[in-house]
């Protein structure tokens, strides 16, 4: 605690301490907050100095806070997949979580988000059509079920090339989607005939190359809700609550000023 003032005042050297250590920065309106761990979204500061009007200013203050980095995903399937039916909406399934950052598979096909924001969303496709005849499949995004709006792509394959050598092509698209936390995103798509499957390629060590995914998805918090990803979102008499990304790294403290 620094040196204060008695209510009635103080002597003259008492002011002048006081003053000057002000005057030098040394304030007694500041401490420290370690952010809620278990994947925790909000985080509560308990300050007798806080009030309704406060302003509180946050600062990274631990190495596990300087690195804080944005929520993202990467997802693939390593098996390949064949539509119930033609022309029967379907969705993806997904059996790998590559890289994961606030971002989770709830099941084998809903993609959850723990944070609301901007997400770039981005899938890529492995198809192949074993028919003699030209076909297609079209692909497009869920939120929560429900269809986006003019989220679609057709991609055409063309015949077989001989019997045991189908066609092949990559189905790419990307997307920038508005999602509330606890929102999951969903693939969804159709084929023109079951012919047209999503395969998966295992590692050739003759070449050598790596395996091929039937798909891949991954998603990026490109855009928060608000100017920063730690903020104040609430404040009353001896506390506020802070909002971040969905947190669980241990000793990811922040340094907090009170003004006012």
């Amino acid at each position: 605690m620094f040196r204060v003032l008695p209510v009635f005042g103080g002597d003259p050297r008492a002011i002048s301490e006081v003053v000057n250590g002000v005057m030098n920065g040394k304030t007694n309106n500041h401490g420290t907050v370690t952010l809620n761990t278990g994947n925790a979204t909000s985080t509560i500061i308990y300050d007798e100095r806080i009030s309704p009007d406060s302003k509180i200013i946050l600062i990274p203050w631990s190495d596990a806070a300087e690195v804080d980095s944005a929520p993202y995903g990467q997802f693939s399937n390593n098996s390949s997949q064949t539509a119930p039916s033609a022309n029967t909406a379907a969705v993806v399934q997904w059996d790998t979580t590559d890289l994961s950052n606030g971002v989770y598979l709830s099941n084998t096909t809903r993609i959850n988000v723990r944070n609301a924001g901007t997400y770039n969303i981005m899938f890529s496709l492995q198809l192949q059509n074993s028919n003699n005849d030209h076909e297609y499949a079209e692909v497009w995004y869920r939120v929560n079920g429900t269809d986006v709006v003019n989220s679609g792509s057709r991609f055409g394959l063309p015949p077989r090339k001989s019997t045991g050598s189908p066609s092949s092509i990559i189905g790419y698209m990307s997307i920038f989607l508005e999602l509330d936390a606890n929102d999951y995103v969903e693939l969804a798509g159709d084929v023109s005939n079951t012919t047209v499957t999503l395969e998966t390629y295992a590692a050739d060590v003759s070449v050598p190359r790596p395996a091929i995914p039937a798909a891949i998805l991954s998603i990026q918090y490109i855009a928060p809700m608000a100017y920063s990803n730690v903020y104040v979102s609430d404040k009353s008499k001896g506390q506020a609550t802070i909002t971040h990304y969905a947190n669980s790294t241990a000793d990811k403290t922040y340094a907090y000023v009170v003004i006012g």
